[in-house]
């Protein structure tokens, strides 16, 4: 089994976000199975490995880097062209396309779809981000009607709606980092989350949406958007409500009915078992003896199928459009 490194431009300052604490939490979850160190490229930090120091050592090929962050992906792949690269892939929509001996780690099935169009000779994986056993129904008082976190809603959510909604019930609005997010959400009947705006502004989609699913976890009634990751476990009449839909009257509306006759979500715990530690680690297992194989492999032998590039596409649309012409001027 090679060790694993995860690269990471730093772990706090400027990069502290979402997307740096669900990869430390799979990070911490790897330590189970296998050797596993974080490797920063953007900042030094004591007692942590720095890339330029690292790729000084001769011998790698014992090792698999691990990169993640979208906007650094590119540069990465091609500074760690010769060693052991795996994608473990969040967001989709990047502009950048990756060689057939780079595997993908999707953190949802809407992710993995795209890389599946986009990288089709990739192997390409399934492992979705883990919600912590913290994050659950409690069963305690609930004092605040409405939960909103400022950090990635639309400007309808904070201008429009949440103004709306003041006039009526307990609307909590949340600007800051919060130390204990499961008891918040216990303390809560309705949680709302819209992102959409946001990551289109972005130009890359929503890789997992973990809130939502806390919320859910923890017993929260959820209006949400359903865009990007989301989508893989949000069920709109089912297990939660679509924000933003048609009117800011209409959600008003059926906000307020929700809050009238509320009750926690009826979800069982095997709805969040696949997202849950032990899950996770059973199936990341499998990913790394089929990646350890993989690279045993890539060793002897080349890549050999043709890929999907510009010149490609250019040639099977030119076979296509004459064969459309054999087909209707020289056959009977």
């Amino acid at each position: 089994m090679r060790k694993l490194y995860f690269l990471l431009p730093g772990t706090d300052g400027t990069f502290a976000c979402g997307g740096l604490w669900a990869e430390l939490k799979i990070f911490n979850l790897v330590r189970q199975i296998c050797s596993a160190d974080v490797v920063t490229y953007r900042q030094r930090e004591e007692g942590k490995l720095f890339i330029d120091d690292l790729l000084k050592e001769k011998k790698l090929d014992d090792v698999i880097f691990i990169i993640s962050w979208g906007f650094h992906v590119a540069q990465l792949a091609a500074k760690l062209k010769q060693y052991n690269v795996v994608y473990h892939a969040h967001s989709a929509g990047y502009r950048f396309n990756l060689r057939a001996n780079i595997p993908i780690i999707t953190v949802s099935r809407n992710t993995m779809g795209y890389w599946g169009q986009k990288s089709p000779n990739s192997l390409i994986y399934y492992l979705p981000n883990q919600i912590s056993d913290e994050f659950q129904n409690l069963g305690s008082e609930r004092d605040i009607d409405v939960l909103v976190q400022t950090r990635k809603s639309s400007e309808y959510l904070i201008k429009e709606l949440i103004p709306a909604l003041q006039k009526h019930c307990n609307v909590m609005v949340i600007s800051s980092y919060v130390d204990d997010l499961a008891k918040l959400y216990n303390r809560t009947k309705i949680y709302l989350y819209d992102s959409a705006e946001y990551w289109a502004q972005q130009n890359v989609s929503e890789g997992f949406g973990l809130q939502p699913m806390e919320a859910l976890a923890c017993g929260c009634q959820v209006f949400s958007s359903i865009n990007g990751g989301l989508s893989d476990y949000l069920d709109p009449g089912f297990n939660c409500y679509k924000i933003a839909g048609y009117s800011k009257e209409y959600d008003v509306q059926r906000i307020l009915k929700v809050l009238e006759c509320w009750s926690p979500t009826a979800l069982s715990e095997q709805f969040f078992a696949d997202y849950r530690s032990a899950s996770i680690t059973k199936r990341f297992q499998v990913i790394l003896d089929e990646l350890n194989n993989f690279f045993d492999h890539k060793t002897h032998y080349p890549s050999n199928i043709q890929s999907l590039t510009s010149r490609r596409m250019l040639q099977l649309l030119t076979q296509r459009i004459f064969g459309k012409l054999r087909k209707k001027y020289f056959q009977v």
